[in-house]
């Protein structure tokens, strides 16, 4: 534990766009608000073999933009504990003040029996303010008949307002059925906080291998359900209702962002949606590698729509903290390319931390169009955020992709963008907005203040702003770009 704290001291962390622990990545978030103070627990992943415990580990905010690092919140258990890992749960406060924390217990070394390591809940209570945790081991629990012994986790407990009653969910699977459709939403219901008896799942529609930090909450008429698919997708969605005992709906936009934004929990502060997850890292620092577990906080605001579908976007205090304009040597214009492509691209560097905006208005029957980042001077090299008009759809591209051979053909597949970062968008309309912001190898794009894609830019080594259109005739006006001033 002393080494843990000498690792995630307290400090400031102003310079950095999105927060991530001086050693160590961010796993699982569990945003809890309190009196304008948004406080995020997360699970601290160190990456080290033998691999350590997990604990939780605590950042707090009250602007959205600088955060202070307090360090470990809630240790994890010692080897021959239940607890050696202490994964995802949730916290809430009672009537008298105290606050329980629920949360997952692992230990590789306990098994079920199927072979499997169990998961169990466990609890936690403070009366203290959170400063300190007292854990309670005669609480524990794992999975009731019906269940998998190794699925039981990530409690999420809220109290129902018609009855009072604690409302416990947790991402479980069924003991049959075809295996990678057992994933249901089990449920638990307690009065005091302390017992807790198994009802009839909360949702159960037999899609999914499991559905990962399942939470709801509501936002004016509308309730939502949020869980993260654990499956080949391996994203967060969304359903609606005008109750939290459903029937859940399936928005036209079900999904939050794309691959690699993963684990997105809430929290209501001053009124606002502020969902938090972890921008994943890929094995090995390169654009190939296989997405890692864990990786950089990163924080969306969602807004309900008429229809309870939300719009998710970069709240607009961090966006404001890119305060100095850039002059790259772009000048937006129009661009025509009948029955070809046509780019033009910046003079200057890219900063490598910015935000970047551009409007955009293309001809019905363009076929493509958007921005290179970090692309060479002719255009042909770098990232490329393009939005399909005739697919509906927003994807995230890069040239060139790893090659399997020499030959012109053996390129990293035949496949029409990165695979796992495409987002649905509607583009009926032919007039645009899209926002990205830039802190290294990050990066968050916003179309319209709804559709979010979150993704890590790790080979490329060039450094321009290009703009670009295929096959129809597009105006690019407005575009601007700013970096965080220095003094």
């Amino acid at each position: 534990m002393v080494v843990l704290n000498r690792l995630i001291k307290e400090s400031q962390v102003p310079d950095r766009v999105f927060f991530q622990p001086p050693q160590g990545w961010v796993g699982d978030v569990i945003p809890f608000s309190r009196d304008g103070e948004l406080m995020l627990f997360y699970l601290l992943e160190l990456r080290e073999s033998p691999k350590p415990g997990t604990p939780w580990a605590l950042v707090t905010t009250r602007d959205l933009v600088t955060f202070e690092d307090r360090g470990i919140a809630l240790p994890h258990g010692t080897r021959g504990d239940a607890d050696f890992n202490a994964y995802t749960g949730s916290i809430v406060e009672g009537a008298d003040g105290t606050h329980h924390l629920f949360y997952t217990a692992q230990n590789p070394d306990r098994v079920g029996a199927d072979g499997l390591p169990l998961q169990l809940v466990a609890h936690a209570s403070s009366t203290d303010g959170m400063s300190t945790w007292d854990k309670h081991p005669e609480h524990t629990f794992g999975a009731p008949s019906g269940y998998e012994s190794a699925d039981w986790r990530d409690p999420f407990v809220f109290q129902d307002p018609s009855t009072g009653v604690w409302r416990m969910l947790l991402a479980a699977r069924h003991q049959d059925g075809p295996d990678r459709r057992r994933g249901v939403i089990a449920q638990m219901t307690s009065r005091d906080l302390v017992t807790w008896e198994p009802v009839e799942p909360f949702w159960d529609p037999r899609r999914y291998i499991t559905h990962e930090c399942p939470e709801v909450f509501s936002i004016g008429k509308w309730w939502y359900l949020v869980y993260s698919e654990f499956s080949e997708s391996f994203t967060t969605r969304y359903r609606i209702a005008h109750s939290p005992d459903g029937p859940w709906m399936v928005p036209d936009r079900d999904t939050i962002d794309g691959r690699a934004f993963y684990a997105a929990k809430s929290a209501e502060l001053d009124g606002r949606r502020i969902l938090v997850g972890w921008i994943a890292s890929r094995e090995g620092d390169t654009d190939d590698g296989a997405w890692q577990w864990a990786g950089t906080m990163s924080l969306l605001e969602a807004r309900a729509g008429w229809d309870g579908s939300l719009a998710f976007s970069v709240p607009e205090e961090i966006i404001a903290t890119f305060d100095e304009s850039v002059e790259l040597g772009l000048v937006p214009t129009a661009l025509e390319a009948p029955d070809g492509y046509n780019a033009v691209v910046g003079t200057e560097p890219l900063p490598a931390q910015c935000y970047i905006r551009a409007e955009i208005e293309f001809e019905p029957g363009t076929t493509e169009c958007g921005l290179l980042l970090r692309a060479s001077e002719d255009g042909d090299q770098g990232y490329v955020i393009r939005l399909e008009p005739r697919r509906d759809r927003m994807v995230f591209d890069r040239w060139p992709r790893h090659r399997t051979g020499p030959a012109q053909w053996q390129v990293s597949g035949d496949v029409p963008h990165v695979i796992e970062l495409e987002r649905p968008a509607d583009l009926a309309a032919t007039s645009h907005v899209i926002e990205v912001v830039l802190d290294g190898d990050l990066a968050v794009i916003v179309l319209n203040r709804e559709v979010c894609l979150s993704t890590r830019l790790y080979d490329d080594s060039h450094d321009r702003l290009g703009i670009f259109a295929g096959e129809g005739a597009v105006k690019f006006q407005n575009l601007t770009v700013r970096r965080r001033s220095t003094t």
